[in-house]
């Protein structure tokens, strides 16, 4: 069954205009964590119009087309980005998981909302950008390319994709590691409760690869606002366990605050940078912390 069409709240996209994506190595002549895109100005192929948005600087609009049409509209020309970055979408059951208090926004909608964040940023920069949804069927691959029918390409396979299975064994992920390039930019979205999606990113980052990790996480893991009788079950192996909440409060809370901190000392040992995000937060919050521009305000 097909999820309800994404769409970037209008603040959230005008937030998302502070940020820019990232590579720590040095391309071209840009200097170490900046990278060749998008560029604007005399002697580059025109790309396209489109309509003006806040956060837009004045001296982008085509102030020849706003004298006969009455309307704002930005004109881009770019070339191509010498990098890409791809989104590693965790498509295992866990990430279908929400509160009870939304039950209409999981992991998944979350992780699709971010990439959707990821693609106008890149979109923005002029980069290529692909992505990778992982579940125990395997892959699905979609190869990076820029622009907006790439953008376009994106919200309907998240629209038609779920959560469901394990994550992929590493026999599966093999075709994988032949498609990232050198120097391009790698995300994984997850609740990165699966070993196996931890193991994935820390190989990229031991291969080169520029990693990076959101970690997705509900209300309900953060605060365990659990009281009475609760059968809490683990949706990926059917493990089930039967409890008071208020009984297991305390130890619950201490040994997810253990299990998180050993995973941001697992990220931190790997190179690898990385967020977390909770399903009541704003959604780009964890971008701000991964992709804010130096000296930029943070969301």
């Amino acid at each position: 069954m097909a999820r309800a069409p994404i769409s970037i709240p209008p603040q959230v996209r005008s937030r998302l205009k502070r940020l820019g994506l990232t590579t720590r190595r040095a391309i071209g002549d840009r200097g170490i964590g900046a990278h060749a895109s998008r560029s604007r100005g005399a002697g580059l192929e025109f790309a396209q119009y489109r309509a003006y948005e806040l956060g837009d600087e004045p001296r982008q609009i085509d102030w020849k087309l706003y004298a006969r049409s009455d309307k704002f509209f930005v004109r881009e020309a770019e070339r191509e980005s010498p990098i890409a970055i791809w989104i590693l979408i965790d498509a295992s059951a866990s990430m279908a998981q929400a509160d009870r208090a939304t039950p209409d926004w999981s992991r998944f909608d979350a992780a699709a909302m971010l990439a959707a964040c990821v693609a106008e940023l890149a979109m923005q920069q002029g980069d290529r950008f692909g992505w990778i949804v992982l579940n125990e069927e395997g892959m699905t691959v979609a190869e990076p390319r820029g622009g907006r029918r790439q953008r376009d390409r994106l919200l309907v396979d998240l629209a038609r994709a779920g959560a469901n299975g394990s994550f992929p064994d590493a026999s599966r992920l093999a075709p994988l590691w032949e498609r990232i390039g050198a120097n391009d930019i790698v995300l994984l979205l997850s609740d990165c409760f699966d070993d196996g999606a931890v193991a994935l990113v820390e190989r990229l980052a031991k291969a080169g690869r520029d990693a990076l990790a959101i970690q997705l996480l509900t209300v309900e893991e953060r605060d365990f606002p659990f009281d009475g009788g609760f059968r809490f079950r683990d949706a990926e192996t059917d493990a089930e366990l039967i409890g008071d909440g208020a009984s297991l409060r305390d130890r619950y809370l201490a040994r997810f605050a253990a299990a998180r901190a050993a995973l941001n000392d697992r990220l931190d040992a790997a190179g690898i940078r990385h967020a977390a995000y909770v399903l009541d937060e704003p959604i780009d919050r964890p971008l701000h912390a991964l992709f804010a521009r130096a000296g930029g305000a943070r969301g």
